[in-house]
């Protein structure tokens, strides 16, 4: 089905009309129209229109208001103060729109009018260490943006680029030949007897490679191997990676994201290329020798000393720098996928050095006029008290033991309000309104700032949480369960209620909102947008009976509004990766 225009744009139109036939000597002209308390909507356009061609704005108004058609969209229409006009829409135009925008699979939210190719880089394991809290937020707003991505009609590729390189990986491929059962599993393994396992290993072959001399330089000759491609050598590294993802894949089950094995492409991925980078920007003097390291240097990036402060590519040692498999992915994703976008979700902390290697790419020629490259560059998770968030030992948080507590804790919350549910129903729902607690926290704050992780407030029923949306479509479900015979219907016809009004409004502006989140790569807008959806459906619920309306049309017309609501709610939600269970 086509798209359906929301009543902003339906309006927008009729108004910008209507002042070139006012005016035509100005050609086409913005009406200037936004939301207002005044009335539904404001036009202020007459004023700037009337300065340039030096008329007066409250008489151009007056010819506006002159040339609007009245009746089937506009309800009433005041000139106000220096030219604005104040606009009520009519119920009839409301009802209508949301009933077009009902009769649709995807709510009447359009596709993008030029979708192209994104590559998104999000979650960043490293292979053999535990996840901890600083891989929570790059894993949560990289797969918000892919769904919202997608549901706009772009075509998006996942990458994960896992660390899968380097030199700890001699110390444990040579300690794993002199101990090769180390990793011996009988049957299938969980991701957590997999994580304790490479745990056991990394921290016995750490204590030896510091210990004994002997078995450092073995593990250093192994590195030599792995990166000249020896067999045995590269079978064992493969053990450590498969061995690592069935951990990886546990922890993103429980969080609730998708990770597939086509689109994990880690630092090892690039290997091949690293060498060929390096040439070809030294070859085009975009990087110079500097005491036998491989750098490119920047007017404006300086050292804390002042002196520049390069990007350094190869190290002096012969060595590859992050920098080299960061600018090997560009020259891939540009060359072989052919993005027009790459997204790149990674720490706020790591801005210059993407900054630099963009920066490069450009001057390389691999990033050209027709792709952009933007780091979604994420604030940090902060405890209760504004710091970094650690145990109370100062160590790291596991990030499987802060979903756990948030299970938990939810599931304690599920407990108690639940109502003829099932242990099995109250454990699936707590997983549910924990793992989206933990989500919609971080989804709501905005990309770039900290945010305090609180899960007392979390998983509250109370304010901005996903608990609060999630309840209030289970709320919907139920009301919808009990109708009976009773049926969603709009009804144009009947007057609605300013609660009714408030409601149909801004569920209209739910394509509106999404294109705004599309263009800019922030979840929180649609959060924000989808709390003030459920707050105003909570204001509707207390002011309109539903099943009890007054008469059979009303109620069908208010079974239609909770309906619409219910699917604007789980479509919104789905898109930040939460679950709406239908019952709570």
């Amino acid at each position: 089905m086509a798209s359906v225009p929301s009543l902003a744009s339906s309006l927008h139109q009729r108004i910008a009309d209507a002042l070139s036939a006012a005016l035509p000597e100005a050609g086409a002209a913005d009406p200037l129209l936004r939301r207002s308390d005044r009335a539904d909507f404001q036009a202020n356009g007459m004023l700037a229109l009337a300065k340039k061609l030096k008329g007066n704005p409250r008489e151009l108004a007056a010819k506006v208001v002159e040339g609007l058609p009245a009746g089937d969209l506009i309800k009433e229409v005041e000139v106000s103060g220096p030219g604005f006009l104040n606009i009520t829409i009519t119920d009839e135009a409301i009802v209508k729109t949301l009933a077009a925008r009902a009769a649709d699979d995807r709510l009447g939210v359009p596709f993008a009018e030029h979708p192209g190719t994104t590559v998104i880089d999000y979650a960043q394991p490293n292979v053999a260490k535990e996840m901890h809290v600083g891989h929570l937020r790059n894993s949560v707003i990289g797969d918000a943006v892919v769904r919202i991505l997608e549901f706009s009609g772009e075509q998006v590729v996942r990458r994960h680029h896992i660390g899968d390189w380097g030199t700890q990986f001699g110390m444990l491929i040579q300690y794993l030949i002199e101990h090769p059962h180390e990793l011996d599993h009988e049957g299938e393994v969980s991701g957590e007897e997999a994580m304790s396992s490479l745990n056991r290993l990394y921290k016995a072959s750490r204590t030896l490679f510091d210990s004994d001399e002997e078995f450092k330089a073995r593990a250093r000759r192994r590195v030599v191997d792995l990166q000249a491609g020896d067999e045995e050598t590269l079978a064992l590294w493969q053990r450590f990676v498969d061995e690592s993802k069935i951990y990886f894949y546990s922890v993103f089950d429980k969080l609730d994201v998708e990770i597939r094995d086509e689109d994990i492409v880690g630092e090892s991925g690039y290997n091949d290329m690293l060498a060929e980078t390096c040439r070809l920007l030294e070859e085009s003097g975009v990087a110079v020798r500097s005491n036998g390291a491989l750098c490119v240097f920047f007017d404006d990036v300086k050292g804390p000393d002042g002196k520049p402060s390069p990007l350094i590519v190869q190290k002096s040692d012969g060595g590859f720098g992050y920098a080299a498999t960061d600018l090997s992915a560009i020259r891939d994703r540009v060359g072989n996928l052919k993005a027009d976008t790459l997204l790149y979700v990674v720490d706020a902390r790591q801005s210059l050095h993407f900054k630099m290697v963009f920066e490069t790419a450009r001057r390389a020629g691999w990033l050209t006029d027709d792709v952009k490259a933007v780091q979604l560059g994420f604030g940090t998770v902060l405890g209760k008290d504004g710091k970094p968030f650690k145990t109370r030992e100062g160590e790291t948080v596991r990030l499987v033991d802060l979903l756990d507590e948030a299970i938990d804790r939810a599931t304690a919350v599920v407990r108690e309000k639940a109502q003829d549910l099932t242990e099995e129903q109250i454990a699936e729902r707590g997983a549910q309104v924990g793992i989206g607690a933990v989500k919609y926290a971080d989804l709501s704050t905005s990309v770039s700032r900290d945010y305090k992780f609180d899960l007392d407030q979390m998983v509250s029923l109370n304010g901005d949480t996903s608990v609060y949306l999630q309840y209030a479509f289970a709320r919907i479900q139920s009301i919808l369960r009990k109708a009976g015979e009773a049926r969603p219907v709009a009804h144009p016809e009947l007057a609605l209620a300013p609660a009714e009004r408030a409601l149909g409004m801004h569920l209209d502006q739910f394509g509106e909102n999404l294109a705004e989140v599309t263009a800019s790569y922030e979840p929180h807008k649609l959060a924000g947008y989808l709390y003030q959806l459920a707050s105003l459906y909570t204001t509707f619920y207390a002011e309109c009976p539903v099943l009890k309306a007054e008469t059979p049309q009303q109620v069908e017309n208010r079974l239609f509004l909770c309906d619409l609501t219910a699917r604007t709610l789980r479509q919104g939600m789905s898109l930040l990766g939460i679950r709406t269970p239908e019952q709570l």
